[in-house]
């Protein structure tokens, strides 16, 4: 499948990235410490894959980048301006930073057509017209133009997915979070998504993100982050990182992985 833009369209839907950067930030979940006085920065256009034991905070840590995590102590700023607690502002903000989460989260009632239109009609304030041109580009560029008049229920998971990911490039967003964008998906569905991802990376896209497919990690990624217990323990190089682990815990990890 190929999912390169189409011609002409790369300038309409392309947008600069933004830099992250996360200051001391500690979340508790009760007496469970999940995320332990992390400090990271991605720059713009980086791509940071997040890898770790389950457990380890990855998923955690990637939502509290748009605040659907709150967190307890620590800033995290979306080049340089905090992310506000509440309110319109943190909506604004908000809309900056789309999501791709393992379930796709479309509307059922509505086709794939009008689940991409709806935020930029409504938040962004686009005519019906621009919406609609501005989502029939994004499909394309996915692969499933062909789709648009459909139900979500009527495609694969991985459509679906690729649906999920050009929904949220509809909102112009300048960082785009991935939490296991491919978990929940056939075997054989897993490498069109990640197709469509590996070609938002080589257009400049902030990308952060979780998952199980050191494939991904090794191939697209600038730079892997290794969680565990919560804290970050190692980042690196893909290249250093899986040839050349410094930690013992990261040995461990790669050694039940890689040896699967």
């Amino acid at each position: 499948m190929s999912t390169a833009a189409p011609e002409g369209g790369t300038a309409a839907i392309s947008q600069a990235g933004a830099e992250v950067r996360l200051s001391g930030v500690n979340k508790w979940f009760g007496d469970h410490h999940v995320l332990r006085d992390i400090n990271l920065t991605v720059k713009p256009g980086e791509v940071v894959v997040l890898l770790g034991p389950s457990g380890s905070g990855k998923s955690t840590l990637c939502r509290t980048i748009n605040r659907l995590e709150t967190i307890d102590s620590g800033s995290v700023q979306i080049d340089g301006a905090e992310i506000p607690a509440e309110g319109k502002a943190l909506a604004e903000l908000r809309s900056e930073v789309g999501m791709v989460f393992q379930s796709f989260n479309l509307f059922a009632h509505k086709s794939v057509l009008e689940n991409v239109t709806m935020g930029p009609i409504k938040v962004r304030g686009k005519s019906k017209r621009e919406a609609r041109e501005l989502a029939e580009a994004l499909l394309k560029k996915v692969g499933v133009v062909n789709q648009a008049d459909k139900l979500p229920a009527q495609l694969s998971g991985g459509q679906q997915q690729r649906v999920a990911i050009a929904r949220s490039l509809a909102m112009r967003p300048r960082v785009m979070l991935f939490d296991e964008p491919t978990s929940a998906l056939d075997p054989e569905m897993i490498t069109e998504v990640l197709d469509t991802m590996a070609s938002l990376a080589k257009e400049g896209m902030t990308m952060i993100v979780v998952t199980h497919e050191m494939g991904f990690a090794r191939e697209a990624a600038d730079r892997v982050v290794f969680l565990a217990d919560g804290a970050v323990v190692e980042e690196n190089t893909p290249e250093e990182f899986f040839t050349n682990p410094q930690s013992d815990r990261a040995k461990d990890f790669l050694g039940k992985i890689l040896n699967h």
